[in-house]
């Protein structure tokens, strides 16, 4: 949300017509905005499902070894493209749909088209993971989908990132917000990081190293060039528009946009750290990596001072609490990654659970959470039903808040302290498989947790879908 500004101060008429005008561009975005947000969560629900599977065979090996499509090998593959294409993807396109709407003041353009692109999607995720759970996964992380999944949906993405351009451009807000930079920014990235991806390293693959660079460019990228910038235009969104005031400095954020842009399409290659990769490529990704305290100072500073004096918001606000957890966590999730990405962090951090933690604080406590804060703030508008339960809410957000901390706690202490001992060869390697053991049930505990929070979520929205609730009030 932009900043406000300072003298001008609506009068009653003004207030009015604007609420009116949310109400009809609210609902006409309601069709596009419920399917591609109800299928997020669907997805999330069976992608939550495949992650216990996965998880529980960490410290049970031979649980279920006698279903083939249930293997360790095929279940989390499964559910990293579930959760990651189905609910991530699928969560922030809705949320791009109506932000883009809501802060152009213009009703959705295309809207029947947007549906059509979220069953094609929808059609591309199910082909996906049952073809990864049927044995023709292409083994290249975050690229395993087998054909023709990555076709369709690269059709759908094409369709939504043209009607969102399409309908930037039709506007009657002439002034550009930083949320509309970030959805932008993504929905130009993502289909050129994508098909450029899936076309170098399975449809034409390159050879040798070159394979895996353009890998973990595609995979270090779909992180920072397409879910980061949709959770940090949902927040940049959100905290203001429920507290009420505008974000602390709107030149920040567009420094914030623009290092983000510049250095974040370097730092993929520091996974690569210590393999036959050139020197230079290495040095360069973990110089982008550093420099990603830019953005992320800038983004965190701009939060921060939007918040100050109004933290109290948080105990009465369902979106503030679930958005401003996962503003907290992008910080210490990006300024961990800088460190990540030295050498000699590295050299204990890499190939270990430290890793995993990582990674699920950014896509879980960062991403995730933002965006059950955005379903919270939405679906009632679209609805025009407020949520059914209180406690739900509540029993949702402490269920995935304590799940993904207790969870990064317990494999970042013993990630760190397996990498430790992986690189102590006076170790065997049995005595660090024994003494991960209580970590990894510490993992699925906290799976467990995060699961049961999504099946509340899961139920709330059924709730709110199917008419039960107060009616909602207004258009703000």
């Amino acid at each position: 949300m932009r900043e406000m500004k300072p003298n001008a101060v609506p009068t009653a008429e003004e207030m009015r017509r604007a609420s009116l005008e949310r109400v009809a561009i609210d609902a006409s975005c309601r069709r596009a905005v419920l399917t591609w947000y109800a299928s997020a969560v669907f997805w999330l629900l069976v992608g939550s499902t495949f992650a216990l599977l996965a998880s529980f065979k960490m410290h049970i090996p031979d649980w279920l070894t006698e279903s083939g499509w249930l293997t360790f090998g095929r279940v989390r593959p499964a559910h990293l493209n579930t959760v990651a294409f189905g609910w991530g993807s699928m969560a922030g396109i809705a949320s791009a749909i109506w932000m883009m709407a809501r802060l152009g003041r213009v009703e959705l353009k295309y809207g029947g088209l947007l549906v059509v692109a979220a069953m094609i999607w929808n059609i591309g995720i199910a082909v996906g993971a049952g073809g990864i759970l049927l044995g023709h996964s292409t083994s290249i992380e975050w690229l395993e989908m087998p054909r023709p999944a990555p076709i369709i949906l690269a059709v759908s993405l094409l369709i939504v990132s043209a009607c969102i351009f399409v309908n930037f451009t039709r506007r009657r807000e002439r002034h550009v917000y930083v949320s509309q930079w970030y959805i932008l920014g993504a929905m130009f990235w993502m289909p050129m990081l994508y098909i450029t991806a899936q076309w170098l390293c399975v449809e034409l693959p390159a050879r040798g190293v070159v394979q895996s660079a353009v890998n973990w460019w595609f995979a270090h990228n779909v992180l920072g060039l397409w879910v980061t910038p949709m959770g940090l235009a949902t927040a940049y969104y959100l905290i203001p528009k429920v507290i009420g005031r505008p974000v602390y400095s709107y030149y920040l954020s567009i420094i914030g946009f623009w290092s983000l842009a510049l250095f974040y399409s370097w730092a993929g290659m520091h996974h690569l750290v210590g393999g036959p990769m050139p020197a230079w490529m290495i040095s360069a990704s973990i110089v982008g990596s550093m420099m990603m305290l830019v953005p992320v100072g800038a983004v965190a500073v701009n939060h921060h001072f939007t918040m100050q004096g109004h933290f109290h918001e948080l105990k009465h606000s369902p979106t503030l609490r679930f958005v401003v957890f996962g503003a907290m966590s992008y910080t210490v999730v990006s300024v961990q990654g800088a460190f990540e990405s030295l050498r000699q962090f590295s050299e204990v951090a890499h190939f270990t659970h430290y890793t995993i933690a990582h990674a699920h604080l950014g896509m879980y406590g960062f991403f995730t959470m933002v965006m059950f804060g955005s379903g919270y703030y939405m679906i009632p508008r679209m609805t025009g039903r407020e949520w059914a339960s209180n406690w739900l809410i509540r029993l949702h957000f402490w269920s995935c808040a304590l799940g993904i901390i207790m969870y990064f706690v317990t494999l970042t202490y013993g990630g760190w302290l397996q990498g430790l001992m992986l690189i102590n060869p006076d170790v065997k390697f049995i005595e660090i498989v024994v003494k991960l053991t209580p970590y990894l049930h510490g993992r699925s505990m906290a799976g467990c947790l995060m699961t049961f929070g999504h099946v509340v979520f899961g139920l709330s929205l059924v709730l709110n879908l199917s008419g039960v609730g107060k009616r909602f009030g207004g258009g703000r």
